[in-house]
């Protein structure tokens, strides 16, 4: 009867650490994932991250597939194969965007806050430089909106402030496109996220100096 009882005890125990240790592993897989694709998105030039972001995709997706209903996952997926994206050309290109986009759509489905904004960002990036129907799905009024919930989630974000700045610009819309690249220039860099946030800090400061 002891012997019963100490197992439903050490069992009842494995219950309740089970579900935060499997959270813990995937949570440690999201955080590795995001330093390789900070690294890889910052330090290498274009034209060389092609192969280390299509690794960097497929272990994103097996991430994913290991843990079905989790947000973090899709997101990062989500962002890495929008990265990819840009580095192919072509059908390819076009068949990672829409990866990209289903995944942080399903993502926005689960955390309608989007990772905290970011998920909102990479889809405005998106639908702003898809092409559009009947090739692809670039449409520039759910860009705009994507980047709009993006602005009320995290209004301070130089990643939001500077894309959608770039993207009034070429929708020639240039007083706002200023307005919105001195937010990205002024903006609060992110702890997680700070090479990639200053990189584009500068890139900001660029196309200010245009308009």
């Amino acid at each position: 009867m002891f012997r019963r009882q100490l197992l439903a005890a050490a069992l009842g125990t494995a219950l309740l650490i089970a579900p935060f240790t499997v959270a813990q592993a995937w949570e440690s897989e999201v955080e590795a994932l995001k330093q390789r694709w900070e690294q890889i998105t910052t330090l290498r030039a274009e034209g060389q991250r092609r192969h280390s972001l299509k690794t960097l995709s497929d272990e994103a997706e097996r991430l994913v597939q290991a843990n079905p209903g989790e947000a973090q996952p899709l997101i990062w997926y989500g962002i890495i194969e929008a990265s990819h994206a840009r580095e192919r050309s072509g059908l390819g290109a076009l068949g990672s965007a829409r990866s990209a986009r289903d995944a942080l759509e399903r993502a926005i489905e689960i955390d309608p806050q989007g990772g905290n904004g970011s998920a909102y960002v990479t889809l405005g990036a998106l639908y702003d430089r898809a092409p559009g129907r009947p090739v692809g799905f670039g449409n520039s009024a759910t860009a705009e909106r994507m980047f709009q919930r993006a602005l009320q989630i995290r209004p301070d974000g130089i990643d939001v402030n500077y894309y959608y700045a770039t993207f009034l610009e070429d929708e020639g819309r240039r007083d706002e496109a200023r307005e919105h690249a001195q937010r990205a220039v002024d903006g609060t860099a992110r702890e997680d996220r700070q090479a990639s946030d200053e990189a584009l800090r500068e890139q900001a400061r660029a196309l200010l100096s245009q308009l």
